[in-house]
């Protein structure tokens, strides 16, 4: 039997010391395959020169990240490309790889690179193939998101399909991200949707009234609660101008918000400004950035999860909150209907629509839901399956890497 493939994966997000948020759901997704495959990660950090004097009057503005960590048993390089903010955007493809070559050159004669796994088709995708065709070894990309909004954008439509033709294997976390795919020309019998997962030990119901307690909240009130980096994409903003209807309505209403600045932004003070200009800042608590063992507190300590986000792939929160035994109401964008399924487990809205919005939150607020189910829909939805998944294909690209390698070397010459 052939030995199993040794996986690096290639994502500019990331976690690291400096970064401890960024693309956590990367990290759970391919640490699992760590479980069973050899697996590094090279996460190239984006700079340029005297970005440091930048961050002066935009302190959370590149945090930059070390040169290496040890996480959970497995090896993260960030190495250093040339980028600039705002400009020249179609080079950052070519930069990244070129950035990215000196550590995966090593790990490739050090006998650790047969495969290289990217996320996001542009600029990590694209890297990753020219990668691939230097070192010589097959590439996975894994569409999650970002290529629907750059898909729109003539200058970068051009490069998200040459990525996906170099591409061996094409993963979407979701079924509008593979119709993507192939309208932008990748051929059906390359791409595969394998969907994220649920942790179902991190995210299990707490007794409402223990959860309600840790976060001060009286047991009889009405609560919202949304999670995501604060960033305008998620929409927390769009929920926040709902708030003083809604509680016209409910009385005692609190709508939390868990989450803090990401790699896209922080918009974290404009929403404390929002909530005191629409007079419900003794109703909106920020709770700020909690790592995902915590996240499961204010999860039970609410009555529904709400995200009135612009655009998404395949978003794990839906599923962490439903392991929580939470309804979800949010927006007919990207794959949030694929998740959001069933009337049985919460509502999905047109996006932009806030009295729609505004409906189906009163709605699930004065549902009894059936709680048991939509935890049974979490749970059938863990990331065991979608790792067997990702394990076979990249086993299976590495033994059709290796005979078209050994064919190579036995034709006549």
């Amino acid at each position: 039997m052939a030995a199993d493939p040794h996986i690096v994966v290639l994502s500019s997000l990331f976690p690291s010391a400096l970064q401890p948020g960024a693309g956590l759901f990367i990290r759970e997704r391919m640490f699992r395959v760590g479980a069973q495959l050899p697996l590094a990660v090279v996460a190239p950090s984006p700079w340029f020169p005297l970005q440091g004097l930048l961050r002066r009057w935009k302190p959370g503005f590149r945090p930059g990240a070390p040169h290496h960590e040890s996480m959970q048993g497995f090896e993260v390089w960030f190495p250093r490309f040339l980028c600039f903010p705002g400009a020249l955007k179609g080079l950052d493809g070519t930069l990244m790889a070129l950035g990215a070559l000196p550590r995966l050159w090593r790990l490739r004669r050090a006998g650790r690179l047969d495969l290289i796994d990217a996320h996001f088709a542009y600029p990590d995708g694209y890297a990753a193939t020219l990668l691939g065709r230097w070192l010589g070894v097959p590439v996975t990309i894994t569409l999650r998101g970002t290529e629907q909004r750059q898909a729109q954008d003539a200058s970068f439509r051009p490069k998200l399909q040459l990525a996906l033709q170099r591409a061996t294997r094409v993963f979407a976390v979701s079924e509008s991200l593979r119709q993507l795919a192939l309208a932008l020309g990748t051929a059906a019998d390359k791409v595969r949707v394998v969907g994220n997962g649920v942790d179902l030990n991190k995210f299990c119901p707490l007794p409402r009234a223990e959860a309600r307690l840790a976060l001060g909240l009286p047991e009889g009130v009405p609560v919202l609660v949304s999670v995501g980096g604060l960033v305008e994409r998620k929409g927390f903003h769009r929920v926040i101008e709902l708030m003083p209807a809604l509680r016209a309505r409910y009385p005692g209403l609190v709508y939390l918000v868990v989450g803090g600045p990401s790699p896209e932004g922080d918009i974290g003070d404009a929403l404390k400004r929002q909530a005191i200009d629409a007079g419900v800042q003794d109703a909106v608590r920020f709770l700020g950035a909690l790592p995902p063992e915590h996240l499961r507190v204010p999860l039970s300590a609410a009555d529904v999860f709400v995200l009135a986000t612009r655009n998404e792939g395949w978003a794990n929160v839906f599923l962490e909150a439903m392991a929580c035994g939470l309804p979800v109401v949010t927006t007919d964008v990207g794959g949030n209907a694929e998740v959001v399924c069933r009337a049985e487990l919460g509502t999905v809205v047109p996006f932009g629509d806030a009295q729609r919005l505004q409906a189906a939150l009163a709605e699930a607020l004065d549902c009894q839901w059936d709680v048991a189910a939509i935890r049974r829909y979490a749970e059938a939805n863990t990331w065991d399956r979608r790792v067997s998944d990702l394990v076979s294909e990249f086993r299976s690209l590495h033994a059709r890497a290796g005979a078209g390698r050994g064919a190579v070397r036995a034709a006549p010459h």
